[in-house]
């Protein structure tokens, strides 16, 4: 992995974290906006500025990919770049935790 991605992804914003989760799975930009809204109930709601302009980013970064367009609607899947960094993400708040758990004992 280049270290300029890794510097730039982590740790990640939660934004990019539920687009790359989301993106297991192809989908296009309002599709995640909606996954985000129910996995997080409604605590997190992903502006369209904020989505696209991430979708952009990651796209260019190669971290997610486009596939087709369906009803005007882009679709985009995470590439295999964007599953290592979403790996490392997950390993990186899983320590947290377990930390946390710790220190609260």
């Amino acid at each position: 992995m280049d270290a300029h991605i890794q510097k730039v992804y982590v740790p990640m914003t939660e934004t990019s974290f539920y687009i790359l989760l989301c993106l297991r799975h192809p989908s296009h930009g309002y599709g995640i906006v909606q996954r985000v809204k129910e996995m997080t109930d409604g605590e997190i709601v992903l502006s369209p500025g904020t989505m696209y302009g991430s979708l952009s980013k990651m796209e260019k970064d190669g971290l997610i990919c486009f596939i087709c367009e369906e009803e005007k609607r882009k679709i985009y899947q995470i590439t295999d770049l964007g599953t290592e960094v979403l790996h490392l993400e997950l390993r990186r708040i899983k320590r947290l935790y377990q930390n946390a758990q710790e220190a609260m004992q």
